[in-house]
């Protein structure tokens, strides 16, 4: 008989016999690859935090015990055990289960997240808020050791510190950034300090040193870095922190004594528990990386099923990098932990000196980047478009403000697909239009993207360039790349109707709509703009000398976005004109397949000839 099928929520867990949680932990894993193998997702993260997962919902008392996820992609054991195995299977489906925590999907999902380096700052402010209500609630974070580089960890640890109130914090170290130490001694000696008694022990002898004035106090201090000699933790205990461990947190039985020991430790606690990435899956155990997140495969061998033959947007990103990098040795690569993901993979090999990944921490990329521009050098930084909303005020205060050249090539602008809201790129073109200095620029295709970025490195400005997720329009390559003329857009096709004025990849569907349109009698001619900012405003005139009706098209929030730019000039002009703007809604998006997405939102070429034939008329 199967565990995992008695196991309706956390209170079942724990009426488990302690001996059969083995068996849980492996089938928890194997639903967790069945399940991936099919939706894509999260994969090796969410098998290395299997028993930690298990070990907290067990020796804690949730949902009143409170379990706070930083990044979210490691919590798929979470939804498992809280209810939601019924579902699990829908998970990252459009109307499925998302695949981070969300607050409005389970009572035991505390605190939404999708981005790192949070939950630190969330679980104190919900430690203050048990204190003020005088709860006994217990307040677990549980963090990824990748989300400790970024500042707002840091932020709130000293500010968890100072305030010196109860609260968990499990650093699961999944040996790709801090520790490979677990041995016997290490595991040993972090269960001993755990114990009640010996915790006590340690705060009498720590008070008694303290009565004898200096000498004492520089006696207790040496106990402490005596102590940290064996122990890693230096760091948090200086910022106020009892640290234990490490201890193995792929062994359940460990897990639950050690967190027994610590959940009744009084003060901020920080637990670092080491895991195997991709436990208990050969493939993802041998390449960690390429299994943090995938697409659909076979769960017998590990290989993608499905891949598309024609080339990414980030590939195409990748290869003129390449291609410019050989001949100007001005330029460097930034990241913030995503080499693979933004395609500098191949750059950091080729080009080590000039690769810098700074972790999860892009407002130092952004100021980073500065600096070298400051110095001479040609910095590009690459992020996802929902991350760069973390350096926002860099871009805005260190870049655009001194007039500096830096590029941001921001992947995965518009809908992302099953990701969902926390990674949609639907924003970047609203709070970034606003800037001063910036150039803003969208390719229509991934041939484009190239021409694009050699025009931002000849520019020597301060650069945005913003390109979808996934496939590209299988547009063939140029041999060589060019500088595009900054502000301009072009015709693609002349119409006497009325014209559609296309950012980015709503380009090719604009110019599928105008055929639509053409079967309908209504002859539409189609812009592809290219710039956001500056805006071609001399091509919009022109425009409005063949016809008074306008439609734009982009795959980002209607407030604030390139539709609302084409607005804001044509109401200062003394001529009549309709204007429809066809984008993302004022909501948030869900989670689904990019294509169901632009399917329910009416962002088709069918649904867009609906909308502008209905219109026009």
């Amino acid at each position: 008989m199967k565990v995992l099928p008695t196991v309706k929520t956390p209170a079942d867990l724990r009426n488990i016999k302690r001996e059969l949680l083995p068996e849980l932990c492996r089938e928890i894993r194997e639903e967790i690859i069945r399940t991936t193998s099919k939706n894509g997702g999260h994969l090796g993260s969410s098998l290395g935090a299997v028993e930690i997962i298990t070990a907290l919902h067990y020796v804690f008392d949730t949902p009143k015990d409170k379990l706070v996820f930083d990044t979210g992609h490691q919590a798929y054991a979470h939804k498992l055990l809280t209810g939601r195995q019924g579902k699990f299977h829908t998970i990252r489906q459009k109307g499925g289960l998302s695949g981070f925590p969300k607050r409005s999907e389970s009572k035991y999902d505390e605190f939404g997240v999708g981005h790192a380096s949070t939950a630190l700052s969330a679980a104190l402010g919900m430690a203050i808020a048990r204190d003020q209500k005088k709860s006994d609630a217990k307040v677990v974070a549980l963090v990824a050791d990748g989300a400790l580089t970024g500042g707002m960890a840091y932020e709130a640890m000293q500010n968890a510190g100072l305030l010196a109130t109860d609260m968990l914090v499990i650093l699961n170290d999944n040996q790709m950034f801090i520790s490979k130490r677990v041995g016997a001694l290490g595991q040993f000696l972090t269960k001993l300090l755990t114990k009640k008694y010996v915790q006590l022990a340690e705060e009498k002898a720590t008070n008694f040193l303290k009565r004898f004035d200096e000498l004492g106090n520089n006696a207790a201090k040496l106990a402490k870095r005596a102590r940290s000699i064996l122990f890693p933790g230096t760091i948090f205990e200086e910022m106020g922190f009892r640290y234990f461990g490490p201890v193995n947190g792929n062994d359940i039985d460990a897990m639950i004594d050690v967190l027994e020991n610590v959940k009744n430790v009084k003060g901020p606690v920080l637990l670092h528990v080491v895991t195997k990435k991709g436990k208990g899956y050969a493939p993802a155990e041998e390449k960690p990386t390429k299994f943090h997140g995938v697409g659909i495969f076979d769960a017998d061998t590990g290989d993608t099923i499905g891949k598309s033959d024609r080339i990414t947007f980030t590939k195409a990103f990748s290869d003129a990098m390449m291609k410019l990098a050989k001949s100007d040795k001005r330029i460097n690569a930034i990241t913030a932990a995503m080499p693979e993901g933004t395609g500098l993979a191949e750059f950091r090999q080729t080009y080590p000196e000039r690769f810098f990944d700074v972790g999860i921490a892009e407002e130092h990329a952004a100021t980073f980047a500065a600096g070298l521009a400051a110095e001479g050098l040609v910095p590009v930084v690459a992020v996802y478009s929902s991350f760069a909303q973390r350096c926002y005020d860099q871009i805005v205060h260190d870049v655009a403000l001194q007039n500096l050249p830096v590029i941001f090539a921001l992947d995965r602008a518009g809908l992302v697909g099953e990701d969902g809201p926390t990674h949609h790129g639907a924003y970047d073109l609203s709070f970034l239009r606003s800037t001063p200095n910036l150039i803003i620029a969208a390719p229509a295709d991934e041939n484009e993207l190239g021409h694009m970025l050699k025009t931002a490195v000849e520019e020597r400005k301060p650069f945005v360039l913003r390109y979808p997720r996934g496939a590209g329009f299988n547009v063939p390559a140029d041999q060589e790349l060019k500088t595009l003329p900054v502000g301009k857009g072009i015709w693609l096709k002349k119409g006497k109707d009325l014209t559609i004025a296309a950012i980015g990849n709503m380009v090719h569907p604009a110019l599928e709509t105008a055929e639509l349109l053409k079967e309908k009698g209504v002859d539409a001619g189609v812009i592809n703009a290219r710039f956001v900012k500056p805006l071609d405003t001399d091509i919009l005139n022109e425009a409005l000398k063949k016809s008074p009706l306008v439609v734009t098209m982009e795959d980002n929030a209607l407030c604030g976005g390139f539709g609302s730019a084409a607005a804001e000039y044509l109401t200062q002009q003394n001529k009549p004109f309709r204007l429809l703007r066809l984008g993302l809604p004022d909501e948030f998006v869900e989670h689904g397949k990019a294509a169901l997405l632009h399917e329910q939102l009416g962002l088709t070429p069918q649904h867009m000839a609906e909308k502008i034939l209905k219109w026009s008329k």
